[in-house]
């Protein structure tokens, strides 16, 4: 694919460095030379990315022996690219170690994470006061970016529509301690400011949230122009038309680097639970009070998480809420686990026909 400058979003003439580039990488690197150079991934279109690289950009198809590997670049993805602008072509024909992970669980019976977004320092979770703001939605979106490895911060956006901004963090305080809450009106250009010690150079920013709470209007925002397009929405339940469509990653004038994310209708836990405790520290301590070491919380005698809820120390609906991920999480490993055994066999009977086939004489 050629050099192009209207590709999927936002190019501006990028350093390495700017992309998050640090030695971890260059050593991962090392051992390409010649045509190949290193990218980032900012965008996925069909069968093409759109793919930073030191001073600009390029459209990148991917190689054959990484597509019948099933390994696919995700957006935030660094990249080694066999770049030959003198035939204007340019392939992805590897992807460099990951350090975090952003997925989610996806409907199947293999039990698969769909990767959503590589490397990424910190998690923005985008709601907005009116019906979105529900703690637990709240609670399963922690679950999946606590696994993931990158720092949640919680974002509330048009706060500007209820006269004390303060209610809306009181509202979800049983769950964010300890996790960074914000208000900001994105239309309005309110509060901004508080989301500037997370805009560092280098760093990478990822938003999730609902379709209609104003991702796409923050990056709008904080790029000080229109490059993602919004719509307005329904004043009776505060949703919108959807309208960002493919995930792709922005450059902000900080040097920090943001990802936005068309509207999650569905998160699934995926199969990584590690994210849970991190999310029911309370539940987790309390637990540790039981009077069996495998106390499920539900019908058990001595059971110190009911006797919180009992006693109005613990909410009624954050612990169902709990137990409803881990029985997601323990149908998801189950389907997992399945699913590798199904691919196994598979590979096995594929084996096993090949050495048939050799004796027989059919292979060459």
């Amino acid at each position: 694919m050629s050099n192009s400058p209207q590709h999927c979003g936002q190019h501006l003439p990028v350093s390495l460095e700017t992309l998050g580039w640090d030695d971890e990488c260059a050593l991962a690197f090392s051992k390409y030379t010649g045509p190949y150079i290193p990218g980032r991934v900012a965008c996925r279109q069909r069968t093409v990315y759109d793919v930073f690289i030191e001073g600009g950009s390029v459209l990148a198809g991917i190689s054959g022996s990484l597509r019948k590997l099933g390994r696919f670049p995700a957006v935030g993805d660094f990249v080694v690219l066999l770049h030959r602008p003198e035939a204007g072509a340019t392939t992805i024909i590897d992807i460099l170690p990951r350090k975090t992970v952003f997925s989610r669980g996806v409907a199947g019976n293999e039990g698969t994470d769909q990767v959503i977004a590589a490397n990424i320092t910190t998690v923005f979770i985008v709601t907005a006061a009116g019906p979105d703001l529900n703690a637990r939605r709240l609670e399963r979106y922690l679950a999946v970016v606590h696994a993931s490895g990158a720092s949640p911060v919680i974002v509330i956006n048009k706060s500007d529509l209820v006269k004390d901004p303060s209610t809306l963090v009181a509202e979800i305080s049983p769950l964010s301690a300890g996790i960074p809450v914000v208000c900001i009106s994105a239309l309005k250009g309110t509060g901004i400011s508080q989301i500037d010690p997370w805009l560092t150079p280098g760093i990478t920013i990822a938003l999730i949230g609902s379709s209609g709470v104003g991702k796409s209007t923050l990056i709008n925002t904080l790029l000080e122009k229109s490059v993602q397009e919004t719509t307005v929405t329904r004043d009776y339940d505060g949703k919108g038309r959807h309208k960002t469509t493919v995930r792709q990653m922005f450059v902000l004038k900080s040097g920090a680097l943001m990802i936005d994310n068309p509207g999650l209708r569905e998160v699934g836990i995926g199969t990584d639970g590690s994210g849970i405790s991190d999310t029911f520290p309370d539940i987790l301590e309390l637990a540790g009070s039981c009077r069996f070491s495998d106390c499920r919380h539900e019908q058990e005698p001595g059971c110190a998480v009911r006797e919180a809820v009992s006693d109005g120390i613990l909410s009624l609906s954050r612990l169902d809420n709990y137990l409803r991920l881990m029985r997601e999480l323990a149908f998801e490993q189950e389907k997992s686990a399945i699913g590798l055994v199904r691919i196994e066999r598979k590979r096995w009977k594929g084996i096993g026909k090949l050495a048939k086939d050799i004796r027989k004489g059919k292979w060459e």
